[in-house]
């Protein structure tokens, strides 16, 4: 490699997030095709391309009329997708399903047409993706979010190249995000972060995994991340000059020895700069691996002698080398790791791998759909079988669990990105890869569920450890089982790091000890019933008990019972729903058909007739009614609303920017009515409304404080108060109180938005 070219290598590698910042350009469709074509020549010469161009012409006549946010030609979206796939150079049955992906969707194509046109595995793939589109990840719909999660993890098991197209499809679509709205941008960047990425990772595809990470962040944290790139680029050229005079001296070095290699150097994503910073609670100067050589090589045995040569050179900095070759990672990655102090005392890190670990490492999973053919020209693929271990495992939890709260929970912790790993030994030499802080627990359960049920104990190289103990890089672990072990402690649960082993303890619990927990759960709902002088009998009626156990997803009372008794569900969520529907009942009811008909003869009379509640709301055309206000929203007086006739329970009122009103069926816009405040609640003189508010505020000692001090001093009453904050370090406060009006509220919030580190402040709608 002479300089100049070194240069080049540097230049692209440390600037490649210049697309990022950049608005996508408009290139014309014609321009895409043929850069599509380019690239599947580029790793398939021979390739057959009818069937692509068939695609095209299909998909450019199908979306001719439909434009992007972006005002663009809706086709430069599928072509750009297509493009992506073919630069993880996939079959090209994954490149014209990323070319049709959004026809059976937004257009009048169905799936048996496609399948005519081309063929079933190209419609199988088309009709898994247009589902996974149709996924809605809202972050106040736990239940509706982690159902959607199932969906597709069974369609990735019945194709993962199901997946392989949504990843290409979200690249392009976060490539092209400052289109949309910051709400938008902000609910597709935490998606992304939270699934998707994650996802890429899993499947080892790092070409698409970086950039969504990176893309994330510019939209969540845009302080942090346009503060990194200011911080980085304000040294650009020397820099520049570090990294090329490294690659030098390495290139001469590594030559000199005899060893045939592939050399550059770059400056780290930000994502992964971000993510140490956070780690470690380390500012961006004391990040040691913010520099990375990478060394390509032919085989294994010339990483381990680059790695002398280089250790010869420069002094590696103690507890920094990582050898993945010899320990992969879960998902097939393998490189040798090593943190060195360069010219100047700066540190830098060297990748070294072979030119098939790095294929690995750029394409993942992606790598099995590569053009291979054999002597008679059929396409083949790799038994992938072994390479989806984490995906066979989320399937397993599917089966297992009846509650989607609890395998969302599952599957987020197990998606964690911030979460690093550990790497320990079985006796016989096998390499377990466990999340950082990981138990013998932890170790006993990744070997299988029957040796953590029966473990009694732990040596960690040759000596007894507490079960507590946290495993460290290298650990030899034995794990001490007992016939006569009772099984796992509750404690465990509290003990464990891994998604897995919570699982497995959990499920014993709920088959072992089923029936003691079936008494202890029926114990605790009449214990629960007699403190709130409920009538138990009262409740356990079929018609109410089916509805518990349709909300909850269990299929018989004896499963409630259980989950209560383990801890699962509480006492008090089960009796109140029974409570909810025994109400339901008692109350008198008004008929369908009697309320539509009354609706029907309001909207057709001239002169409608008005009922005022006792809760200061003015409703047309229905007499008698109970009116209440929705929690979904909680609308106070100055809010704009409107009425939505119930089924037997009155009138339920709602402000007009509700989501539940916005999103409701075409069947039941009827039942929505006119509805006002009265003058005197209009003006908040007596009456008091709830209200709800999410105050988003960067995490500090002191901010929840400032925030209760404002409503004391104003004199409002809060009912309620919850704070979450996440990894990133951004506090979520869901506040409830009671105030007259809206013109209250906003002065409320003024003032709330004047404290520091007070980010955003929003009303819930729904």
């Amino acid at each position: 490699m002479d300089s100049k070219q070194q240069q080049e290598d540097i230049n692209i590698v440390s600037d490649d997030f210049s697309d990022i910042t950049a608005p996508a350009d408009f290139t014309a469709p014609e321009v895409l095709y043929n850069k599509l074509i380019d690239t599947i020549r580029g790793y398939h010469p021979s390739a057959d391309i009818s069937m692509i161009e068939k695609a095209y012409n299909l998909a450019y006549n199908a979306h001719k009329d439909q434009k992007r946010k972006s005002g663009e030609p809706y086709i430069i979206h599928p072509l750009c997708v297509a493009i992506i796939l073919a630069e993880l150079e996939l079959d090209k049955e994954t490149i014209v399903a990323g070319i049709l992906h959004d026809v059976v969707e937004d257009t009048v194509l169905t799936t048996e047409q496609i399948t005519e046109l081309f063929s079933e595995e190209v419609a199988l793939l088309v009709d898994g993706v247009t589902k996974l589109t149709q996924l809605n990840y809202s972050k106040d719909k736990v239940e509706i979010q982690a159902e959607n999660l199932r969906k597709m993890f069974l369609a990735m098991a019945k194709d993962i190249r199901v997946i392989l197209i949504k990843l290409a499809d979200r690249l392009h679509n976060m490539r092209t995000l400052q289109y949309m709205k910051p709400e938008k941008q902000r609910e597709k960047a935490r998606e992304t972060m939270d699934i998707y990425a994650p996802i890429a990772q899993r499947l080892g595809i790092s070409k698409i995994k970086v950039e969504l990470d990176d893309l994330s962040l510019k939209y969540l944290e845009p302080e942090v991340y346009q503060g990194l790139i200011q911080k980085i680029a304000t040294k650009k050229s020397e820099r520049e000059s570090f990294i090329q005079s490294i690659v030098t001296q390495v290139k001469n070095h590594i030559h000199t020895a005899n060893i045939e290699a592939k050399i550059d150097g770059r400056v780290k994503h930000f994502f992964s700069i971000y993510k140490k910073m956070v780690n470690q609670n380390k500012t961006l100067e004391q990040i040691y691996d913010l520099f990375a050589v990478r060394i390509v090589v032919e085989s294994v045995k010339d990483c381990y002698a680059a790695l002398g040569v280089i250790h010869e050179m420069y002094k590696p900095i103690p507890g920094r080398f990582k050898d993945y070759i010899a320990m992969p990672k879960a998902n097939m990655y393998q490189s040798l790791h090593t943190t060195l102090i360069g010219p100047e005392g700066k540190p830098f890190e060297v990748q070294i791998r072979t030119y098939e670990m790095h294929r690995t490492a750029e394409y993942g999973i992606a790598a099995h759909w590569k053009y291979k053919e054999n002597q008679d020209g059929k396409n083949t693929r790799d038994n992938e079988e072994a390479k989806l271990s984490w995906l066979r495992q989320i399937l397993e939890w599917q089966r297992e669990m009846s509650d989607n709260k609890e395998f969302l929970s599952l599957l987020k912790s197990d998606l964690d990105l911030f979460s690093e790993s550990v790497y320990c030994f079985t006796p016989t030499g096998d390499v377990k890869n466990l999340p950082n802080g990981s138990t013998p627990i932890d170790f006993a359960y990744s070997i299988h569920s029957a040796v953590g049920n029966k473990m009694v104990g732990a040596r960690v190289n040759g000596k007894l450890v507490p079960i507590e103990y946290k495993i460290q890089n290298g650990d030899r672990i034995e794990i001490i089982t007992s016939q006569n072990s009772r099984g796992p402690s509750h404690d465990w649960l509290s003990i464990v790091k891994s998604t897995q082993a919570k699982n497995k303890i959990n499920q014993w619990f709920k088959a072992e000890l089923k029936e003691d927990n079936i008494s202890r759960g029926k114990e605790m709902i009449v214990s629960y019933c007699k403190n709130k002088n409920i009538v138990l009998s009262d409740l356990l009626k079929t018609e109410f008990m089916s509805k518990a156990m349709r909300k909850y997803g269990f299929r018989d009372w004896d499963s409630v019972y259980a989950a209560v008794g383990h801890g699962g569900l509480k006492e008090g969520q089960i009796v109140n729903k029974l409570l909810e529907e025994y109400k339901k009942k008692q109350k008198k009811e008004i008929t369908d058909e009697k309320v539509l008909e009354t609706i029907a003869e309001v909207k057709d009379s001239r002169q409608t007739p008005v009922t005022k509640s006792k809760n200061g709301i003015v409703v047309e055309g229905i007499h008698d009614v109970a009116v209440r206000f929705s929690k979904c929203c909680s609308p106070v007086p100055g809010d704009e609303i409107i009425g939505f006739v119930t089924r037997g329970r009155g009138v339920s009122i709602h402000r007009t920017d509700c989501i539940n009103v916005m999103n409701l069926p075409e069947e039941d816009r009827v039942r929505l009515i006119d509805a006002e405040w009265s003058v005197t609640a209009d003006k908040g003189l007596n009456e008091l409304y709830t209200a709800e508010i999410k105050i988003y505020a960067n995490n500090r000692n002191g901010v929840l404080l400032d925030v209760s001090k404002i409503f004391t001093e104003n004199k409002i009453d809060v009912t309620s108060m919850t704070v979450r904050t996440s990894k990133q370090g951004t506090a979520t406060i869901n506040v409830a109180f009671e105030i007259h009006g809206v013109e209250q509220l906003k002065i409320l919030v003024g003032k709330i938005r004047n404290i520091e580190s007070v980010l955003d402040i929003e009303r819930t709608t729904g």
